[in-house]
């Protein structure tokens, strides 16, 4: 029996009949997308007008379906957006008592109402006031009554929209504005809301609103599929959760692509993404028309007067005023505030018009026109490969426009030019990246990398170079296993295909190889171990190539989110570069092991010594990426005390109650000779680099106490933390993965490196320390890097004598410790 029969069979059987026939209906697997939500639509539709007959309205009335069930577009769990239309002629007790008898068996069955009672005039005046009100209106649907009153309300709010689009148009382009100012970019979004984020169902409404006014319409090619896409995942969505959400959270992700029959998450976001992006751009050129358009009215009066009148000169043998078209580049014009291609044009005969037009359109910081964009994919010849000069240079001209590069590649994109002109890019367009350190896809992030590092062009001898390795630095993530390999592979390819010499080829592929080099280099290694530079400078080989992965380094972080890039991270890159330029150049890295203690880490040792118990000393360290505005990157704590067993889980367990952020941490064993009045011995000094994760610094008076507590075990570190830990929010649903621990092959002949990637938390070192501490192992030095909930620790540690581990030695420390760490 299908789901038709069944509404036939309980039409008359009241509520209980349409939820078994709603409910077999929604678990017909055979039957699914717009049929789903037509034959849901029609059997609502068939059960609201029985209500509507067995309640015996009066004459006069209708009953209404606004909005998406107006479009017979229900979703498992869409609202019913309903109005009981009347003429006015009807007693008012005889209308409440009819709107009683339809909206409570609604409300019986748990569905969400929004409902209204209105006369025609009454609902043409509210929806005068209420823009939101009006738009529902524009896809009223008679369900039951009086259908020509329906009609007649019909044809006059579709009339008042019209005639009212000046105004109101700018009203809902506002509104549009607005909601995807409060909710992003669906197309971006980890956890996108479906309906009201940018380039969600609300904006692909509003086009159809946009199209009903006859000022202006979307372009239609892949609309309808965008907005289906987007329905369908809706409609999964419902049925996976059983409630009426539109925010396609995480941990729904794999069941919702699960009963769409699609892979996995990953394919399942990217069919959304590729939806809300098809309606972001339909959206952009809708919006630029509708305003050029309007504009256009705006101005012909005044245009008229100047002109003196119809007959005034300077106007064309039409009587409209000529239109003006400035050129901007070969067979390239302004026209109209847009860039479109000159009369003369022969995209078939010029295969580098394509890029041409897009180098002057983001040059003059103009969109470039959808006839245009167009008339280029279907009509233009592909490049010679490899390609001619002046198509590699407006290659670069058109990364180089910064911000303004943004809209014009989005346009390449929206009609296949780019996938044409890169290949390998089809395998990274609308790529999620799960990281949610990151902002963007992984498309948009290569084209906002070029974004930034088109500012940073003054920085290195090749502009060129950075930002074409800007472009391409992840392009491999479209390829299993570690992306910078398969990067460098897809570079060469394409550095070639765009007419790089052999040279050039090699350089950008070392910088798309090697582009996380210098960050990860300088946050989770010990620069001051002359393997870490020797190590940096044999794989960049050049100070050419060195000055282009510094610039790439800053623009990939800056264009990943706020998280990834700050001056600490600046600071210590920099730092890294000019040790690695000074080894390029011929010098010897220094011996940190022939390094005298600082004369302030001696005084504070003396004092320890004399003393018996730690000594503390704070400096604030300012930094400035520009002079005018000087940014803190955190704090030096040095710590003197006596050596001791338990000395790292001690400061590192004190440093998280008082909420500081450990960046990284040098110990040394510092031999004292005999001093007057403090004795000698071996006395331990701890350089911490630490920031507050908010609020001022803590008195070093207080850090000292606590210090002195944990070290005597009058303060139980452990049980404190596991407090603050127990009390942070979890989000429902998200297991973080296990901790992973290995050995780095980092080729240090002063330490065994062991590196550690868990899940951030409060106390993480402090654990790490107590591990360590069990093991009978020596800390030198630590490196703490954290991206969003991720923490990378680096450990370089020793035998207590000093000397590295052996392999068999290290391999069981870190297994230890990963078993402690879980």
């Amino acid at each position: 029996m299908t789901s038709l029969e069944v509404s036939e069979e309980t039409e008359d059987s009241g509520p209980g009949g349409y939820a078994a026939a709603r409910l077999l209906l929604l678990h017909e697997k055979e039957r699914s997308g717009p049929s789903r939500r037509a034959a849901l639509a029609r059997l609502t539709d068939d059960w609201l007008a029985g209500l509507f007959a067995a309640a015996a309205p009066p004459r006069g009335v209708a009953l209404v379906a606004v909005g998406g069930y107006g479009r017979a577009e229900l979703s498992p769990r869409s609202d019913l957006d309903l109005l009981l239309l009347h003429d006015g002629r009807a007693d008012k007790a005889a209308i409440a008592a009819l709107a009683d008898r339809l909206w409570y068996p609604v409300w019986d069955l748990g569905l969400a109402l929004d409902h209204s009672v209105r006369t025609a005039a009454e609902a043409r005046a509210t929806a005068a006031d209420d823009l939101k009100v009006h738009l529902g209106l524009l896809d009223a649907r008679p369900l039951a009554g009086d259908h020509g009153l329906v009609a007649a309300l019909r044809t006059t709010v579709l009339a008042d929209w019209r005639n009212q689009a000046p105004k109101r148009l700018p009203e809902l382009d506002a509104l549009c504005r607005e909601r995807a100012e409060r909710m992003g970019e669906l197309q971006f979004l980890l956890e996108p809301d479906l309906k009201e984020a940018r380039g969600g169902l609300r904006d692909a409404q509003a086009l159809r609103a946009v199209a009903a006014s006859w000022l202006a319409d979307a372009p239609r090619e892949g609309l309808d599929g965008a907005r289906r896409r987007l329905l369908d995942a809706r409609d999964a969505l419902h049925l996976t959760t059983g409630r009426a959400t539109d925010r396609l959270a995480l941990q729904e992700q794999d069941a919702v692509a699960a009963e769409l029959g699609l892979l996995d998450a990953d394919t399942l976001l990217r069919e959304v993404y590729e939806a809300a992006r098809t309606i972001s751009y339909a959206t952009d050129v809708t919006w630029r028309e509708v305003n050029r358009v309007l504009k256009a009215r705006s101005a012909r009066p005044r245009l008229r007067t100047l002109l003196g009148g119809r007959g005034g000169a300077g106007r064309t043998a039409t009587g409209k005023p000529p239109v003006e078209r400035t050129p901007l580049a070969e067979g390239v014009v302004e026209m109209d505030g847009e860039v479109v291609l000159a009369r003369t044009a022969r995209p078939e005969r010029d295969p580098v018009l394509p890029l041409r037009a897009a180098a002057a359109a983001a040059q003059s910081a103009l969109p470039i026109s959808l006839h245009a964009v167009r008339r280029l994919a279907a009509t233009a010849t592909p490049l010679p490969v490899p390609w001619p000069a002046e198509a590699r240079e407006e290659l670069v001209t058109l990364l180089g426009a910064g911000e303004a590069t943004v809209p014009v590649w989005e346009a390449l994109e929206a009609e296949g030019i780019v996938t044409r002109l890169l290949p390998d890019w089809e395998r990274v367009r609308c790529r999620p990246q799960r990281n949610p350190v990151h902002t963007w896809t992984v498309d948009r992030h290569l084209v906002e990398t070029a974004v930034r590092a088109s500012s940073l062009t003054r920085r290195v001898g090749r502009p060129d170079l950075l930002l074409v390795a800007a472009l391409l630095h992840d392009i491999g993530k479209g390829w299993p296993g570690d992306h910078s390999v398969a990067g460098e592979t897809i570079a060469r390819d394409l550095a070639t295909r765009i007419g790089f010499d052999r040279a050039d080829v090699g350089t950008l592929a070392t910088a798309v190889r090697h582009h996380l080099l210098l960050v990860e280099t300088a946050t989770r290694r010990d620069l001051d171990d002359p393997a870490t530079v020797r190590a940096v400078a044999t794989a960049v080989g050049t100070v050419g190539t060195l000055e282009l992965l510094h610039a790439l380094t800053e623009a990939d972080a800056l264009a990943t989110g706020p998280a990834a890039w700050s001056a600490w991270r600046a600071s210590l890159v920099a730092d890294l570069v000019k040790r690695v330029a000074g080894v390029l150049a011929g010098e010897t890295p220094p011996d940190p092991e022939a390094a005298a203690p600082s004369a302030e880490q001696e005084r504070l040792a003396i004092e320890a010594l004399r003393t018996g118990e730690p000594v503390l000393a704070l400096h604030t360290e300012p930094l400035a990426a520009e002079p005018e505005e000087p940014e803190p990157v955190g704090v030096e704590l040095v710590i003197a005390l006596p050596d001791q067993p338990g000395v790292l889980p001690a400061v590192a367990g004190v440093l998280a109650l008082h909420r500081l952020t450990v960046r990284a941490a040098d110990l040394r064993a510092v031999e004292l000779p005999p001093v007057l009045g403090a004795g000698s011995g071996p006395v331990l000094v701890l350089d911490w680099r630490v920031a507050a994760e908010y609020g001022s610094l803590p008195e070093a008076a207080r850090l000292r106490a606590d210090l002195v507590r944990a070290l005597d075990g009058s303060l139980d570190i452990s049980a404190r933390l596991a407090e603050r830990e127990a009390a942070y929010p979890r989000r429902r649903g998200l297991t973080a993965p296990p901790p992973r621990v290995t050995v780095a092959a980092a080729d240090s002949r002063l330490a065994t490196v062991i590196e550690v990637r868990a899940q951030d938390a409060p106390g993480l070192l402090h654990r790490i320390g107590r591990a360590l501490e069990g093991a009978a192992v020596r800390v030198r030095s630590a490196h703490v890097s954290t991206l969003g909930a991720n923490a990378v620790d680096t450990l370089y540690v020793t035998r207590p004598d000093g000397s590295l581990l052996p392999d068999e030695e290290a391999i069981d420390l870190a297994r230890t410790l990963e078993s402690a760490l879980r």
